[in-house]
């Protein structure tokens, strides 16, 4: 099932330990209506795993009883799941802030004509991919016909005043590299983006936020079959830089997957690492607030992805 962990084993990356949790993110199903080559979590439109209403009520709960903020929604295509909307409505509700962690693409499916229209209704913040600027790179990554529908859909959201100065509707964008190397510094690639999508398109956006890829499931796989999984791992490592130790998402961040099972972070539930509690897989509905609060965090080699240059994390560069 994760065919990359047992090159991970017996890291040396250093010991961290857990903060308060004040991000929950959820990843509430595997569906999606693409499949793209860098995705670490398997994604595509075969896939039919996605969270219970029983998960969602303790989602739902845990948040309504802790001290967490935000509610960090991913998947898959998130706004797939016949409850996405329905928990939004219910989160926001609570005067947390809610991320939809978007393709773009979603926003021209056929059954969701009005799904822009919800998200800034529920002034839901949109963290979306866009690998690049150029339509040949992002076909070649996410598959043909994916650049002109990422900026439909961009368009649409600029419309209803996503990613506008004067709006309080935010839209961020994410950058993944095309193969196995480090992202390039985020400030100077964010004013490129800026530039060109507003030249080219009459596009705003508020941030541009730069990921490593992750050596795990399609993308280590990519990496073992071309014999380059541990050329990789050595650049990661090589790179490291210890400032970033001090910010990386899984200090304050907790993730959850389609069962309801805690993690560590996004990554670490890709590979199945999951919060053990007396030889158990800890659940949502069984945590509490501060239960969670210093302790060790799981690390292997794929966390030098996070640390590697100026570091990297669900909300861009960590310096």
């Amino acid at each position: 099932m994760h065919d990359t962990l047992s090159l991970l084993n017996h890291s040396d990356f250093p010991a961290i330990s857990r903060r308060k949790t004040e991000i929950l993110q959820i990843n509430i199903g595997l569906r999606c209506n693409q499949q793209c080559v860098h995705c670490h979590v398997n994604s595509s439109p075969k896939r039919t795993e996605k969270m219970d209403e029983e998960t969602i009520a303790a989602v739902y709960e845990f948040v309504k009883d802790s001290d967490v903020h935000t509610l960090d929604i991913t998947g898959g295509a998130p706004e797939l799941h016949p409850q996405f909307r329905e928990l939004v409505a219910e989160i926001r509700a609570l005067n947390i802030n809610v991320i939809d962690r978007c393709n773009l693409t979603i926003l021209s499916e056929p059954d969701q004509d009005d799904l822009a229209d919800f998200l800034a209704e529920q002034q839901v913040d949109i963290v979306a991919s866009l690998p690049c600027y150029q339509k040949e790179n992002v076909d070649k990554q996410r598959g043909k016909g994916v650049f002109d529908l990422s900026i439909k859909g961009l368009q649409q959201l600029n419309f209803l005043g996503y990613g506008k100065s004067d709006s309080n509707l935010k839209l961020d964008l994410v950058y993944n590299p095309q193969g196995p190397e480090l992202p390039p510094e985020q400030a100077p690639l964010e004013a490129s983006f800026k530039k060109v999508l507003m030249q080219e398109y009459g596009i705003e956006f508020n941030q541009l936020f730069t990921l490593c890829n992750m050596p795990i499931n399609r993308f280590g796989s990519t990496l073992v079959s071309k014999g380059i999984f541990h050329d990789y791992i050595s650049l990661l490592k090589k790179s490291h830089n210890n400032d970033n130790l001090d910010n990386v998402m899984c200090r304050n961040m907790i993730s959850i997957d389609w069962q309801g099972f805690v993690y560590d972070c996004d990554f670490n539930q890709m590979l199945g690492l999951n919060m053990m509690e007396a030889g158990k897989q800890l659940h949502i509905s069984e945590l509490t607030d501060s239960r969670l609060e210093g302790n060790e965090i799981t690390v292997l080699d794929h966390c030098y992805g996070c640390t590697a240059g100026q570091g990297s994390s669900c909300g861009g560069a960590l310096i």
